[in-house]
């Protein structure tokens, strides 16, 4: 494989990450950019093949230490265009990991283009074209949510209609330490921090337990 193409996933190299991934990444950005031009996938404003590396997969990758490896199902609500799902999808795939990956998607055109996605590369998905907000009883391990909704919003979701989760993913943006602090006057919870790897003021929070307080 072409060393400019290794060198542009540089920040991810600590989670060893095979050669085989990178061009199932490769082949995922193409399929972006070419959807891109019939609908809105992703931003315009971070359309280009750089800008999906580092503003979505890296942003995507680094949480694959958190996923809860136990369970045979991992959730990601909200999925879009397949960040983070699709991504942990590829690194399991390439782990040899058999856990199958639930995306929500409302979107007829998105949950489309998510099983196009899954069909290429080979992928160990399940897309449900859904509003997760009207499912009950739902199970699974590791719940992933970027650019879905609200921290306050997720976690009132996740207790009401979640019956069994081991852990929650959030990607938190500039103002993150502060709907955080505000979500803890509301929520007991059990979690770890992490930096994000793709900018100096966002990070990540792994929450294992949640309870509402009285």
């Amino acid at each position: 494989m072409d060393q400019k193409i290794l060198n542009s996933y540089s920040r991810i190299n600590h989670l060893n990450v095979s050669r085989e991934t990178f061009l199932d990444f490769e082949n995922y950005i193409s399929m972006i950019l070419e959807k891109n031009k019939k609908i809105n996938i992703i931003g315009q404003n971070t359309a280009s093949k750089k800008s999906i590396i580092d503003r979505h997969i890296i942003d995507s990758a680094q949480i694959i230490d958190f996923i809860d490896f136990n369970s045979n199902t991992t959730t990601d609500l909200g999925s879009g265009g397949g960040m983070p799902g699709i991504i942990v999808a590829i690194i399991l795939k390439n782990m040899r990991n058999s856990m199958n990956v639930h995306l929500y998607e409302k979107s007829y055109h998105k949950s489309h283009f998510l099983k196009e996605v899954s069909e290429k590369l080979n992928l160990n998905t399940k897309i449900f074209q859904k509003n997760i907000f009207e499912i009950k009883n739902l199970e699974t391990g590791t719940i992933m949510s970027r650019a879905f909704k609200p921290m306050p919003i997720v976690l009132d979701l996740v207790y009401e209609n979640f019956s069994q989760f081991k852990n929650i993913i959030f990607f938190m943006g500039k103002s993150g330490k502060k709907v955080f602090e505000n979500s803890k006057k509301e929520w007991e919870m059990e979690y770890t921090e992490k930096k994000s790897l793709t900018n100096d003021v966002s990070f990540l929070i792994n929450i294992k337990k949640i309870k509402k307080k009285n």
